[in-house]
């Protein structure tokens, strides 16, 4: 059995940018936004943003614009943020540390249960309310809290190995912050977070802007 693959995958990631510009509207007790006021908030073309939140199912009023409460919960029901995904995390150092203490995943359905470390120091402790145990309690834990996915942030030469227990601990989806490319059976599901490309597309741009900047004052 091959893992499904994702369509329209650029809409599904301009997706959660919209969602915070029409939440931050809901605050301001806003009733509707357009489709424009999106897509000047985000430099991007105002027919992209109806296209895309189109998909969702929502369709807006013309002139008017699309209900702030309607368009936020077919967002959710589209990433299918709107149901619980109950996650474990392998790999309680700093990376890891800092993802079970980000709060947006518990906005969006996601509940990191329970993290897996081989540190001593580490074993035991709790950070951000959620329990660290050994790695040698990973298939157990697994099979006794019942887990949709695992995000693996263990050091790059770890990668593999733990993504072999995981699988034949039964996990079906992995999100993996590593640098390695996992080799998994194809009905298991990976999604691989490169943090260096971000960092990458930074740099140029700011090497591009400074070069500008430089010419300008030429």
């Amino acid at each position: 059995m091959h893992a499904p693959k994702v369509t329209n995958q650029p809409t599904i990631k301009r997706l959660p940018s919209y969602l915070h510009i029409i939440e931050s509207a809901q605050r301001d007790g806003k009733e509707y936004i357009s489709g424009t006021v999106i897509a000047e908030e985000l430099k991007l073309e105002p027919i992209q943003v109806r296209k895309d939140l189109a998909l969702t199912g929502i369709v807006g009023k013309p002139r008017i614009g699309f209900p702030v409460d309607e368009l936020i919960r077919a967002i959710y029901s589209f990433l299918e943020w709107d149901r619980e995904h109950r996650a474990i995390l392998v790999g309680a150092g700093n990376l890891g540390t800092a993802l079970m203490g980000y709060r947006e995943f518990n906005k969006r359905g996601m509940n990191i249960v329970a993290a897996f470390d081989l540190d001593k120091n580490k074993i035991g402790n709790s950070h951000h309310g959620t329990p660290v145990y050994s790695l040698g309690q990973m298939s157990e834990k697994i099979a006794e809290i019942g887990v949709d996915m695992a995000i693996l942030t263990v050091p790059s030469g770890h990668a593999q190995a733990v993504a072999d227990l995981l699988v034949r601990a039964g996990i079906q989806a992995i999100w993996n912050f590593t640098n390695i490319k996992l080799k998994v059976p194809e009905d298991v599901i990976v999604q691989k977070e490169d943090l260096s490309s971000g960092y990458a597309v930074l740099s140029v741009k700011m090497r591009l802007t400074h070069s500008q900047t430089a010419n300008a004052e030429v």
